[in-house]
């Protein structure tokens, strides 16, 4: 008898951008596994939910604007996604929804490949859902954030949830910090000459994160780079929170530098279509 073929998906709007179906469909091919994933744009959250257990599917990925409010209507959320106040991951346990947070888990492993978290201080740029798994990720690993973004509300509003230091953007230069991790949109395609931090204060840090990973080398990361910095890339981050979600779904490890490799040709072909900025 046929293993049945089973179905995931990702939830967002918008999602044509997402390169999430072509890195875990890659994976599923090589892992063997009969399944298929796509991308879905989700605008009313409660039906589409709804429909993960009649349609059914056996697993689906949640991206913006949804990590959030995707809370509500599941029967489970792990005890990292409450500590962060996101889900990323649902997973169908026969007609139960379980939501995880996957994202935190990326940037641990993308970071400790090369550097420990523990005992140091590291700087997070911004105050959103990548910011909160950031500074979760540094906590669970014995790390000290300090937070800083242009809205101080919101960056206290972190703060307060977790505990945690902040301090004003204009201070960034100021106060010590081992790691910067830019947790904000800024660089990201099309704004591709953006970068959050002025390329000066980049000698301080001695490893640069960029969150984003598209395109592959932000304007930040070059000149963290230039600046004598180690890096480490969006793309690590996003391969990696991806192969923990496989792992969640099917227990099973996934061919983590078969889906890098996959992603960064992806990346790499849509960088030559656009030509230079």
């Amino acid at each position: 008898m046929k293993e049945r073929v089973r179905h995931f998906a990702l939830f967002g709007n918008p999602v044509g951008h997402s390169l999430s179906p072509l890195m875990i469909n890659a994976a599923f091919g090589a892992m063997g596994i009969r399944a298929g994933y796509e991308a879905r744009r989700v605008e009313d959250l409660e039906p589409a939910v709804r429909m993960i257990r009649e349609k059914p599917l056996d697993g689906v990925s949640v991206t913006l604007p949804h990590k959030g409010a995707v809370m509500a209507f599941l029967d489970e959320a792990e005890d990292d996604a409450r500590a962060i106040g996101a889900v990323n991951t649902v997973t169908n346990e026969r007609g139960w929804l379980r939501g995880s947070n996957t994202d935190w888990k990326g940037l641990t492993a993308a970071m400790e490949e090369r550097f420990p978290l523990g005992g140091r201080t590291i700087a997070v740029l911004g105050a959103g859902g990548v910011a909160r798994a950031a500074v979760h990720a540094i906590l669970r690993a014995g790390g000290m954030p300090i937070v800083f973004n242009r809205s101080r509300d919101r960056a206290d509003s972190l703060a307060r949830w977790f505990s945690c230091e902040t301090q004003p953007l204009a201070r960034l230069g100021a106060v010590g910090a081992d790691v910067l991790i830019n947790a904000t949109p800024v660089g990201m395609h099309p704004r591709t000459g953006e970068s959050p931090v002025d390329a000066r204060l980049l000698p301080r840090f001695e490893w640069v994160v960029d969150t984003i990973y598209n395109p592959l080398q932000t304007r930040l990361l070059r000149e963290a780079r230039a600046a004598g910095c180690g890096v480490v890339t969006g793309l690590s981050m996003f391969v990696r929170q991806g192969a923990e979600q496989i792992r969640t779904w099917t227990g099973l490890d996934p061919p983590v530098e078969l889906m890098e490799r996959v992603v960064r040709t992806a990346l790499e072909a849509k960088d030559r279509l656009q030509g230079p900025e």
